[in-house]
């Protein structure tokens, strides 16, 4: 009997020691929200605000609004060949009268080679310090990147005997900026077509 009762303890020892050593389940931890990735808000399009010129909607200013020498206004012009958005510039030259297309210069903002963004630049101090041009005596288009600049009075000699505004009067750039030919209906300035 008393083997018996030594095997009935050591049974009994052993299932709780088996018990002892089982896995406890893990401690169910407090809940928590999933963790939220925060996202910002698309940045707005700078060029949203500015006029989009179109085949069907080719106006980009009036003629009212450009009267004075200099002005300049930013729009967007739609390629009809690629049907791409352009960012473009229209200044007022000094030269003829405000209701005449040839007193006006529409240009791409868009290099002609490379990814860099043209500027028009009415401060001649940044002309001469970020430029190092200091011959200006007017406004001049900037090509950052290269620190070319171009005259908006002069006119140069593309290959085909081809002539463009905006010569180069300093830098290395192969071209003037890509020009938009501009057209005046009912004092309205329209862009007609890009070169």
């Amino acid at each position: 009997m008393r083997l018996i009762g030594s095997l009935a303890v050591l049974i009994f020892f052993l299932v709780c020691v088996r018990w002892l050593m089982l896995p406890k389940a893990p401690a169910t931890p407090p809940f928590a929200p999933t963790p939220q990735i925060e996202v910002p808000a698309p940045a707005s399009d700078a060029n949203a605000a500015l006029p989009l010129a179109t085949e069907s909607q080719p106006s980009i200013a009036s003629v009212e609004e450009m009267v004075t020498p200099w002005a300049s206004k930013n729009f967007v012009y739609k390629n009809r060949v690629s049907g791409e958005n352009v960012p473009a510039v229209l200044v007022h030259l000094p030269t003829g009268s405000a209701n005449s297309p040839a007193s006006y210069w529409a240009l791409s903002l868009n290099a002609p080679f490379g990814n860099c963004r043209l500027e028009y630049v009415t401060n001649l101090e940044k002309l001469r310090t970020d430029y190092d041009f200091r011959a200006a005596k007017h406004p001049m288009v900037g090509n950052p990147c290269s620190r070319t600049v171009y005259d908006p009075l002069k006119m140069m000699n593309i290959p085909g005997s081809v002539w463009v505004r905006g010569a180069i009067v300093q830098g290395s750039d192969l071209r003037p900026p890509l020009g938009i030919e501009v057209e005046i209906r009912d004092k309205q300035i329209l862009a007609a077509r890009m070169e």
